[in-house]
């Protein structure tokens, strides 16, 4: 199994793949899926999940970029069933979102008609511009520009027209720009039942766990290196928590 970049994806298919995973990174780490998530998205292809990373990068009109990732999404899916790399419309399709990834997933699945058995909604948060662009917080306000759509418009169309019932919502015990409490209530009123909402321990990076190597010298162990084990050990432990997790949520459908 290798990364393929296909039709502006970038393609991790096992060799007998179980179920379809739409990926969608954060805003800033978005153009290179394949690298920022390796780690997460490898450990899912091993357990037989293809996945689709569609880059994108960010701009005000989140609207566009909703458009953009679905569409580019779609005809590599299709591409990957003509060429029989994946068979013909008969695996389950999740979309899997980080950050900005969870509006993107959100929007595409209140303006199409998308086909998803579920959603992994990590992280999400729906700040307003003025709060998740670096200075724009110091422009006056007749420069103010605002996201489309905005927050409050995000969570209009969510209530009005997503047609995904089934969610996970993920919450990191120490991220303190997730909004997922309010997207979960949100949802649960749109869908009693098939909402699950789970708060695991890390951060808003967890998910860019990388598997870095701490090299070490047996003959001078130093405070330093001790340091550096501990902080692999803790980056790890926290992203193989988050991969059992919606492994578990992801098993008891695919199995049926």
């Amino acid at each position: 199994m290798d990364w393929q970049e296909i039709s502006g994806n970038w393609v991790y298919i096992p060799r007998q793949p179980r179920a379809v995973i739409h990926f969608l990174g954060g805003a800033f780490v978005a153009a290179a899926p394949h690298l920022t998530y390796r780690l997460l998205l490898e450990d899912l292809g091993k357990q037989g999940y293809a996945t689709i990373a569609t880059p994108f990068i960010n701009t005000f009109d989140h609207r566009a970029i909703a458009c953009d990732v679905y569409n580019r999404f779609e005809d590599t899916l299709d591409l990957l069933q003509d060429r029989r790399y994946l068979p013909t419309s008969s695996l389950p399709v999740y979309g899997v979102g980080h950050s900005m990834g969870c509006k993107l997933h959100l929007l595409i699945g209140s303006l199409y008609d998308v086909k998803r058995t579920g959603n992994i909604l990590i992280s999400f948060n729906n700040f307003s511009a003025r709060d998740a662009v670096p200075l724009m917080g110091q422009m006056p306000q007749e420069f103010n520009v605002e996201f489309t759509p905005n927050p409050q418009e995000t969570l209009e169309l969510i209530s009005g027209y997503y047609d995904v019932p089934r969610n996970l919502i993920v919450k990191f015990s120490n991220d303190t720009i997730d909004q997922s409490y309010t997207l979960g209530q949100t949802l649960k009123q749109i869908f009693p039942g098939q909402v699950s909402m789970l708060k695991i321990n890390g951060s808003h990076l967890t998910p860019l766990g990388q598997d870095f190597q701490v090299q070490l010298n047996p003959q001078f162990f130093t405070p330093f290196d001790a340091i550096g084990q501990w902080f692999k050990q803790e980056v790890h432990r926290d992203l193989h928590q988050l991969k059992r997790e919606i492994l578990e949520w992801l098993d008891p459908v695919v199995s049926r």
